[in-house]
């Protein structure tokens, strides 16, 4: 396989195993079987924060982030400037996942919009790009983005499901555009539209691992092999070589990311 692929976004310490043996090298090598070089392991909370870092530690093309998801309600909620500590680790290429979930959490959620504004402010510290995680709440992601100069850092819009005229609103904040394995749903015509639109130097594709599992492995446990699924797909809709859409976005994730191996 020449196609050469980056995983934009999993969580390695969270995969299923259980066909590799238990083993996480498993996995990695039946990415590299995809063309899957470079992924960047992404964190929901500081709990496994340790674990996960020690385990990307390991590998010279696998990368990490710093963060707390916009659901996680049991741990510890850093403010802006423990997460620029924490960020000065050379394996963390960005900040998040962060940003605003109204599906999941229910209530007076101004406590996400505290903690997201203060993701933005340690990102701006330590020029470092956001990985924004936005479900149902795309009015006030945007909006928060904007007001805090989320443009100065930039970022991507991780697992991005909405339609175009929202993808524009991200495009002109500077943000990076991040397709997963929804993109493969024969339901989601909306998103193959945005697929078809965005720019090919503002586009990243991922796979969320172990989540969203693309066609033709929709229900199933995800794997970061599976990008290439998704890889497939948008070339497919654009018309284009899957070689063009592998090379583009390797390219896209390391001048976003400035990742070095």
């Amino acid at each position: 396989m020449t196609s050469l692929l980056v995983d934009s976004h999993c969580h390695l310490d969270r995969l299923d195993l259980k066909g590799f043996d238990n083993q996480l090298q498993g996995a990695l090598d039946h990415a590299r079987e995809h063309g899957v070089k470079h992924m960047l392991c992404v964190a929901i909370n500081l709990e496994a924060y340790p674990e996960m870092l020690a385990l990307v530690e390991a590998y010279p093309d696998i990368f990490a982030s710093v963060g707390v998801h916009p659901n996680e309600t049991d741990g510890k909620d850093p403010d802006a400037d423990e997460l620029v500590k924490l960020a000065t680790h050379p394996k963390v290429i960005a900040i998040g996942e962060t940003g605003l979930d109204y599906f999941r959490s229910n209530g007076d959620l101004e406590w996400q919009r505290v903690r997201f504004r203060n993701h933005i402010e340690a990102a701006k510290k330590v020029n470092l790009p956001l990985i924004i995680h936005m479900r149902d709440a795309k009015e006030d992601t945007l909006k928060i983005l904007a007001e805090e100069g989320a443009e100065q850092c930039g970022g991507v819009m991780h697992c991005f499901a909405e339609d175009w005229e929202t993808a524009q609103q991200a495009l002109a904040l500077g943000f990076y555009i991040s397709l997963s394995g929804i993109v493969t749903f024969k339901n989601a015509l909306a998103l193959q539209e945005v697929a078809q639109k965005v720019p090919l130097d503002r586009l990243l594709i991922e796979t969320d691992s172990p989540y969203l599992a693309p066609v033709p492995f929709r229900g199933k446990s995800n794997q970061p092999a599976y990008v290439r699924y998704v890889a497939e797909k948008i070339a497919a809709l654009r018309g284009i070589a899957l070689d063009e859409v592998a090379n583009r976005t390797t390219e896209n994730f390391f001048q976003l990311f400035q990742a070095k191996t």
